[in-house]
């Protein structure tokens, strides 16, 4: 590995930035990781340079293709400088006009499937929007669509003109899925470069409008959908979604540093499913165990963002696209989601 991300830098050698600086000697700049079937760059730059850089991040791509034949797939993205640095809002990038007037984009995310990340994404983004912010939900899972199904949501959005469409709206968000395109039947059975063209046409074809924040429900695992919305958009920050088995947690820990090395600063990490309330005894249950998300946000130093509750209600109202935060808005179940989404406005900075 070590010979090869040598041979990445000396391809790059003659590389240079808008800022005159040559990249392949700049550590500062450059990140790389080689695996067995891909070569991964992260150019870090400030975001609002996003546009002057994206001919130097084709140029880099184009060198990296040529090493190794077949064998190796290049994914270059243009990341933020430090993600240590204060949360703030972030201009959309400039090939992507109908981004631009969106203040924060979110993507909440999990390292596997079955955890109860859409239904939470769901969730928290009608709470966002109870808080007086106008929210935009994205459903990025493209295998797996859930977000008409959760809202209840059906047809097909309207073509405003060229190859531009308007989201459908659910209790006073804007919402875009795949699932309001596809059969729900219908098995995609797509690639990797697919699914990430898919999700580009999604961001760059939607007349989403003026946004507080758009909150996007990724696919589950670490792949080609994350690494497009790392390279094309400025993502605000993602939070990940857990639930309290060890299963869950190595790969919500997967998760958190595949947005750490891209550069997408975390707002934190949710616990799923942390505990049942028996009807009858009225005692917490710890179906899945109980406190791992914290102590592992404690070990990987982010922010634990609180404990959503095993109840069937939430399962209930979520099957029949009637959020359990807006039929039930006075509820402990609700109240759990407001606890999370404040301290989300509070990482994005949002009074």
């Amino acid at each position: 590995m070590i010979d090869q991300r040598e041979t990445v830098l000396h391809a790059l050698q003659n590389v240079a930035g808008p800022d005159g600086r040559a990249l392949g000697v700049d550590s500062d700049t450059l990140e790389i990781t080689v695996t067995a079937d891909r070569i991964a760059v992260s150019i870090a730059i400030d975001p609002k340079d996003a546009a002057i850089w994206e001919p130097v991040r084709r140029d880099v791509e184009a060198r990296i293709s040529q090493l190794g034949g077949a064998t190796h797939r290049a994914i270059v993205t243009l990341t933020a400088q430090s993600q240590r640095q204060p949360m703030r809002a972030k201009p959309a990038v400039a090939t992507f006009p109908n981004l631009a007037k969106i203040k924060h984009i979110v993507a909440v995310a999990s390292g596997k499937g079955g955890v109860g990340k859409s239904t939470t994404a769901c969730n928290l983004a009608l709470t966002l929007r109870a808080r007086g912010l106008a929210v935009g939900i994205l459903d990025a899972d493209i295998y797996g669509p859930s977000m008409p199904k959760l809202l209840n949501l059906k047809g097909r959005p309207n073509l405003v003109s060229g190859r531009t469409l308007t989201p459908l709206e659910a209790y006073g968000c804007k919402v875009m899925s795949i699932g309001f395109v596809v059969e729900t039947e219908t098995a995609l059975v797509w690639r990797g470069p697919m699914v990430a063209s898919a999700v580009t046409q999604m961001l760059r074809d939607i007349a989403w409008g003026a946004l507080d924040v758009l909150v996007v429900d990724m696919p589950p695992g670490t792949g080609d959908a994350q690494l497009t919305l790392a390279q094309y958009v400025p993502l605000a920050g993602a939070v990940i979604v857990s639930t309290p088995q060890d299963l869950a947690l190595i790969d919500a820990r997967r998760g958190v540093e595949m947005f750490r090395s891209v550069g997408v600063p975390i707002l934190g990490v949710i616990e799923n499913m942390s505990y049942f309330i028996c009807d009858d005894c009225g005692k917490r249950h710890h179906i899945f165990s109980h406190g791992g998300a914290r102590t592992e946000a404690e070990k990987l130093n982010v922010p634990f963002l609180g404990e959503i509750p095993l109840d069937p209600a939430i399962r209930e109202r979520a099957d029949s696209g009637l959020p359990i935060v807006v039929t039930e808005p006075d509820g402990p179940q609700a109240e759990s989601y407001r606890t999370i989404a404040d301290r989300i406005l509070e990482g994005l900075n949002i009074g």
